[in-house]
């Protein structure tokens, strides 16, 4: 159950558990309820990445229309980095505020374990469940060589967390 618009009392109601347990211990249930997994997606602009014998698991979080989202991609051997700037899909599409000028209005924050390790913040697209990592040095999206050439090497991952208001 998603957390809901409180009630308005009325004074002088007489109140039934049917009403305490929807309006207390429901919303109280959600706010303690375990995390979800899911599986995101792992997008390109250009030629499709290719997971292989790689891992890629997601988990995410909703307390009403906020969603807080993790995932971890860890490279296997077999793993092929494609072309283009990467994306990854979330469990939900984001509101598109309205007067927004920015197309990334959600904001958190990613690490990546290469040849060293490497960080970078996270938008994801208004009006779309689509993540993508920007370096913190330069304006620049991840991509297969940035912010370093990704290899197909087991010991290597990409990882990243948002959260978001919910469509």
């Amino acid at each position: 159950m998603a957390l809901a618009t409180p009630r308005t009392w009325v004074v002088g109601e007489v109140v039934t558990a049917a009403q305490m347990n929807a309006e207390v211990r429901d919303q109280f249930n959600d706010l303690i309820a375990p995390w979800v997994a899911f599986t995101p997606t792992w997008n390109s602009t250009g030629t499709a990445p290719s997971l292989g014998n790689g891992t890629l698991v997601g988990w995410h979080k909703d307390i009403g229309k906020s969603c807080t989202a993790l995932w971890e991609i860890t490279f296997g051997t077999t793993t092929t980095f494609g072309t283009g700037t990467y994306s990854w899909g979330m469990p939900h599409t984001a509101k598109n505020p309205s007067g927004s000028t920015s197309t990334l209005n959600y904001l958190g924050h990613a690490r990546g374990h290469g040849a060293d390790w490497y960080a970078g913040v996270v938008g994801v697209a208004r009006g779309t469940n689509l993540a993508r990592i920007y370096s913190h040095l330069a304006a620049t999206e991840w991509s297969p060589t940035a912010p370093v050439t990704w290899t197909a090497v087991s010991s290597r991952y990409i990882s990243g967390e948002v959260t978001y208001e919910i469509a």
